[in-house]
């Protein structure tokens, strides 16, 4: 544990260690209001002074809301360069270095498996998982990375000709890539985050949500707030009854950012779990951080931001449908770790169906539905990069994976992995697994950041099921949609995923729908 402590602390000291303070406007000419806005507020942070984004200082750092926004729309390629040099470097060398401490830790891991009678830390992993078995994993990954890998390809080529018939006349480098590719995403879908906000105003997609479950899962979920203490004034509490009016859950949703108080990013927590020998219904904490509503302006959100509300509120569904009358294997709890993601990936799928979308989305000024154009955008940019968003991905899961299966120095085994899962090979400073805080800031994913695909594969076959049966046909939905909540929501960690999937898709899951929902199939 000291190990794992000392680890993410050197990270967090590496990347504080680092800034960089900007005085020509050119370097952060490019950038959106909202990034200028924080590089400038980071130049003045600690002192009485007024930040100006105009016409700065700005400060940039190494952390990611100052780091991407540089990286992706920052005409300044040697500040680019320098930035990405100093992130992949980080608490690789010197002062915070975690070299040595990444083999400490591979080491621990290693005795553990081996008192527990096994080979390496990659079985004792994966043996508790849905997958059970190491060769299970890397079949999967290098299935998905034969499809990937030459599109990937194609697609570095094609930024490359993007760059060059946009001027640029240098060997497109690391440093570019973020940038060229927000360019040439920009060209390709000209449909911007400040565009689509206006369709989704907080209320109406919570509406669309609602009744979306309604829909197929014959649930009524219905405003309680008053019912229950609250620790913030925005936070909603909901009840949600069945088909028979019965009160079978409840749950909390926070939306806003509070960044004074409240973490970034999003999450659910079960707060009860349903337990028939303490009387306890199940009773969920669903967490977002969307921007707040201003005066007389609802909360308008990006559809990634409407992505994360569903993935969470799935979670939320598996968690409060369940029937297992015991806490300890009711709704999430016990789920095998590469399952735990299927019902909030699951959720996601339904922002791809128009009809869904028509739905939750209303201009918070005329009411107006999303315009069918910009749908159309949002399907085609679904693709966009998806042999490189799924080859990075792979990467990632074969690093570790080899990490805790191979004896040899992380240097060479990181190596071996980049030759066979990246195009666009590191530099030689790359310390990337020095800052791989998912399986060495601590040991839930350890040997496990493949549960990320397991589960995603899952989803979409799950979801593949609706689409068979045609996504504009309700009445097959809500049968379908019955059976997923008998199954899938219901079952929670008291019966194996592998036995729930066969349950509703009648076989064992298939990669193929998830391969065409990256567009590489």
């Amino acid at each position: 544990k000291s190990s794992i402590y000392c680890y993410g602390n050197n990270i967090l000291d590496a990347t504080k260690a680092f800034s960089l303070l900007l005085t020509n406007i050119s370097s952060v000419k490019g950038l959106p209001e909202t990034a200028r806005q924080l590089l400038a507020d980071n130049a003045v942070l600690g002192t009485d002074q007024r930040s100006d984004p105009d016409h700065g200082p700005w400060k940039v750092t190494l952390d990611d809301p100052s780091y991407y926004p540089v990286m992706k729309y920052s005409n300044d390629r040697a500040l680019r360069k320098m930035l990405f040099h100093a992130r992949i470097s980080r608490a690789g060398s010197g002062e915070f270095d975690n070299s040595g401490i990444i083999e400490e830790i591979r080491k621990l891991r290693q005795e553990i498996a081996e008192i527990l009678g096994y080979r390496n830390y990659a079985e004792v992993s994966v043996v508790s998982k849905m997958a059970q078995r190491v060769p299970a994993v890397w079949n999967l990954l290098r299935f998905l990375r034969n499809h990937s890998y030459t599109v990937a390809q194609q697609e570095l080529v094609g930024l490359k000709e993007f760059a060059k018939t946009s001027g640029f006349t240098e060997e497109l480098e690391h440093w570019d890539v973020m940038y060229w590719t927000e360019k040439q995403q920009k060209a390709l879908f000209n449909l911007t985050e400040d565009q689509v906000r206006p369709y989704f105003p907080f209320e109406r997609v919570l509406s669309g949500l609602f009744q979306l479950s309604s829909d197929l899962f014959g649930i009524k979920i219905v405003p309680a707030d008053g019912a229950a203490e609250v620790w913030d004034p925005a936070v909603r509490f909901f009840n949600i009854y069945d088909e028979k009016e019965t009160h079978i859950a409840s749950f909390y949703l926070d939306p806003y950012s509070r960044p004074h108080e409240k973490s970034s990013g999003a999450w659910m927590l079960d707060f009860i779990s349903r337990s028939r020998q303490l009387k306890n219904i199940p009773v969920a904490i669903l967490v977002c951080n969307q921007i707040p509503p201003v005066g007389s302006k609802p909360s308008l959100m990006s559809f990634a931001e409407v992505s994360t509300l569903f993935h969470e509120f799935g979670h939320g569904l598996q968690h409060m449908l369940t029937t297992v009358p015991h806490a300890a294997a009711s709704g999430t709890n016990n789920i095998e770790w590469d399952a735990v993601e299927v019902a909030s990936h699951f959720m996601e799928n339904w922002l791809y169906d128009h009809r869904t979308v028509m739905s939750i989305s209303g201009h918070f000024q005329t009411g107006e539905s999303l315009p069918l154009h910009m749908f159309e955008q949002i399907l085609r940019a679904r693709y966009f990069h998806g042999g490189s968003a799924m080859l990075g991905q792979l990467y990632l899961a074969a690093l570790d994976m080899e990490l805790h299966t191979s004896p040899d120095p992380w240097i060479t085994v990181k190596k071996r992995i980049t030759d066979q899962f990246s195009i666009l090979k590191p530099p030689s400073e790359d310390r990337f697994p020095c800052t791989f805080q998912h399986i060495f800031g601590g040991d839930s994913y350890a040997a496990g950041y493949y549960s990320y695909k397991w589960a995603e594969v899952l989803a979409q076959d799950l979801f593949g099921a609706f689409e068979e049966a045609g996504l504009q046909n309700r009445e097959k939905m809500s049968a379908l949609g019955h059976r997923y909540r008998e199954t899938v929501l219901s079952l929670g960690g008291g019966t194996p995923p592998q036995e729930v999937f066969r349950m509703f898709r009648g076989r064992d899951p298939s990669a193929e729908v998830l391969l065409r929902s990256y567009g590489l199939l």
